[in-house]
């Protein structure tokens, strides 16, 4: 049969893309392409990681446009995902930009190139689209001209979905409100059925045309290049022991995957202590970090990023080597998420679980973060106003409620139409809520279920298959044993942990204090917000890697630093027991040069205790106090959600080396200790530090009670 125009089109759209020749589309690639632009259906893709379901929008797209279609909405989850996409469009012709966290200051540009209509996808994340101006100004003029809505990653818009993220569920009404002429395409590789149906349900609206319905792509999921394993070790030592031992004996570079923000950063420390070449990258990393560490992953100049699930979804590192975890997703849809990183174009890979007893804990607490509660509900109900909006951090201070949990609620009473963010923070809409504890006890009861199933995946044995049993949990009816996995081909890894290894990770685990990274980069955007600077700091502007007594959430010394540094504590001298413990993490810390000297930041909210700290610690190391930097009166701080960029403007200005310490610096050459109460964004320590260097001294070590996160 001859080939149609629009397969024609289709097909050297496709070449141009992956950059073959040869190229041909996998089975359901150019029915889904063909229903979104000869027949303006929606479609719902269900294929396994590298299958291409990129290809399908961004080749319908050029097919749309050439029609006289407006430009695509892309709706996307992840920053690294939104880079990956950009720059596969570019390659098949397709003009894409991002509006993100990340760009705030290309945002006027990229309006200018929409109004041009030169921009064939925009990308958003979902929380984007409840930017007031974004969502008030932009939005319904970007709606009107759009020619393909895709939601991306689309097992999130579901309450069955593996990450509660209420933006998400904004998209149900986006879609309700498109008309009929407007083609719809939803995808993602980690769904079961009841995701499936639940999907399609919201997808399949009055707007769909009678007798069309939503088309359904689904293929099988399993993955031949990957070898699965299990590895239970008796505890966190022997797992990271086995960790330092055998990490250089998987092939290639990869991904080990940790469970919480502390476990990615000390396992990351303890690794690069023990000689290897990683980095840790979580949710807090800065984007010009991720985006560095990204790149230095894919040129395999690093063997490994010891990550949360901030790597997840559409990083795109074809022949990554490896992926491990450190204790176990709460998933099959998460752990296959992940797992699916790897062996993307490579004939094998290699996917090993090391499961920890502390797991279930880690996802009880994860979830109860993300589910609102009734009482935390109302009392953010009764604290918020029809006209005076509120900020996030100043509703934080009348309701019990973490900043973390809160904006999730928030998002979860805005998408249910009770609050309202507008310029200057949130209002009430003064419409009824109902707490729909039925719908979250459904949702809890999903979790619990699909905890159940890691576990039974972790517990499986012979004759039993991995993959099989993955594909099973996702649905997938085509699953039969893979024949490679450790229980059917049987264990391929080493299950041996050397006295050394176990000893090495025993030392590190018992050390006290944690490392305060020292910030390599400045943000994306500080020349827009009066800050000229850009790349990376100069090795001569640097601070050196610093320390904490613990982060604020560690279970030892965390709450005594809590109640020391919480906001209605009072500001008095430092306890002896955290002095005690403040000389054990000076003791232990190892600097390559002894600090001749004590420099205090200038504390706003706590200027005796951190005096107190600067003169106990020149006291016990017979050091000599140089005395403090000068608040200049200007800066504003910005809030601890601020962007980066935001929050180094906040202290460019704030503060000055005056002449009597610029006197003493000159006088005792040598590196400085900059203490300070509480590293959080570590800009404050950043611009300090650079201010001392150019006043002289040769090198910067900060140090701070504690360490937020």
């Amino acid at each position: 049969m001859t080939d149609s125009p629009t397969r024609t089109a289709a097909l050297a759209a496709l070449r141009r893309l992956v950059g073959r020749d040869d190229a041909v589309f996998h089975d359901g690639q150019f029915e889904a392409i063909s229903a979104l632009v000869d027949e303006r259906r929606r479609a719902l893709v269900v294929q396994r990681t590298g299958w291409g379901k990129s290809a399908v929008y961004f080749v319908s797209t050029l097919l749309l446009r050439s029609r006289g279609a407006g430009p695509t909405l892309l709706v996307s989850p992840l920053l690294a995902l939104m880079r990956d996409q950009v720059a596969a469009a570019e390659r098949a012709g397709v003009r894409a930009a991002s509006m993100d966290s990340s760009n705030q200051h290309e945002w006027s540009s990229v309006q200018e190139r929409l109004a041009a209509d030169e921009i064939d996808v925009l990308l958003v994340s979902p929380e984007r689209l409840n930017n007031p101006a974004f969502r008030d100004e932009q939005l319904p003029e970007l709606i009107a001209r759009t020619g393909l809505v895709v939601i991306d990653e689309a097992h999130c818009i579901s309450d069955w979905g593996h990450d509660f993220r209420p933006d998400y569920r904004r998209l149900r009404d986006l879609v309700a409100g498109l008309p009929a002429s407007v083609p719809v395409l939803a995808t993602t590789a980690t769904a079961n059925e009841r995701v499936v149906a639940d999907v399609v349900e919201q997808l399949d609206g009055a707007a769909v045309r009678p007798g069309t319905g939503v088309l359904t792509i689904r293929g099988p999921l399993a993955r031949a290049s990957l070898r699965l394993g299990v590895l239970r070790l008796p505890d966190q030592t022997t797992r990271l022991g086995w960790l330092i031992e055998h990490l250089t004996e998987l092939a290639g570079s990869g991904i080990v995957y940790a469970l919480t923000v502390s476990a990615a950063e000390d396992t990351a420390r303890m690794l690069r202590e023990a000689g290897h070449a990683v980095l840790a990258y979580t949710g807090q990393t800065d984007t010009a970090e991720r985006e560095a560490m990204e790149g230095m992953l894919k040129r395999n100049e690093v063997k490994a990023l010891v990550a949360t699930s901030a790597l997840g979804m559409g990083f795109d590192k074809p022949d990554l080597g490896f992926v491990l975890h450190l204790g176990a997703p709460s998933s099959p849809v998460a752990y296959y998420q992940q797992v699916g990183r790897a062996g993307r174009a490579t004939a094998s890979a290699d996917v090993l679980l090391l499961p920890g007893p502390e797991d279930t804990a880690i996802w009880e607490y994860f979830a109860t973060a993300s589910m609102p509660t009734r009482s935390r509900a109302d009392a953010v109900l009764r604290s918020l106003e029809p006209d005076t909006p509120i900020s996030t951090p100043a509703l934080e201070a009348l309701v019990d409620v973490k900043r973390s949990r809160l904006e999730l609620l928030l998002k979860v009473l805005d998408v249910d139409g009770a609050v309202r963010r507008v310029r200057g923070g949130w209002v009430s809409t003064g419409e009824p809520w109902v707490y729909d504890e039925e719908r979250y006890e459904r949702i809890a009861a999903a979790r619990r279920a699909e905890q159940q199933h890691m576990l039974d995946y972790e517990a499986l044995g012979a004759p039993g298959c991995r993959m099989e049993f993955l594909q099973r949990a996702l649905d997938d009816e085509t699953a039969t044993p893979c024949g490679r996995c450790d229980l059917c081909a049987g264990v391929w890894f080493p299950t041996s942990v050397a006295d050394a290894g176990r000893a090495s990770a025993g030392a590190a685990l018992d050390r006290p204090g944690v490392a305060i990274e020292a910030r390599k980069q400045w943000p994306v955007g500080a020349a827009a917000r009066g800050v000229p600077v850009k790349g990376n700091i100069a090795p001569g502007e640097r601070a050196e890697e610093g320390r904490a007594i613990a982060r604020l959430t560690d279970l030892g010394f965390g709450g005594a630093l809590r109640t020391l540094l919480a906001p209605t504590a009072p500001d008095a001298d430092l306890p002896a027991p955290l002095l005690d413990a403040a000389v054990q993490v000076l003791a232990a810390w190892g600097w390559a040069e002894r600090p001749v000297g004590v420099v205090a930041m200038p504390s706003a909210r706590r200027p005796r205790l951190v005096a107190s700290l600067a003169a106990e610690l020149g006291r016990v190391g017979r050091l000599p106090v140089l005395g403090s930097l000068t608040r200049t009166g200007e800066g504003s701080p910005a809030g601890a959600g601020a962007p980066s960029a935001g929050r180094l403007a906040g202290v460019w200005t704030a503060f000055a080396v005056g002449s009597e310490l610029a006197s003493a610096l000159a006088e005792t050459p040598g590196p400085v200790l900059l203490v300070d109460d509480l590293a959080d964004s570590r800009w404050t320590l950043t611009v300090a530090a650079r201010l001392l260097r150019e006043a002289g001294a040769p090198g910067v070590l900060p140090f701070a009670l504690a360490l937020a996160g």
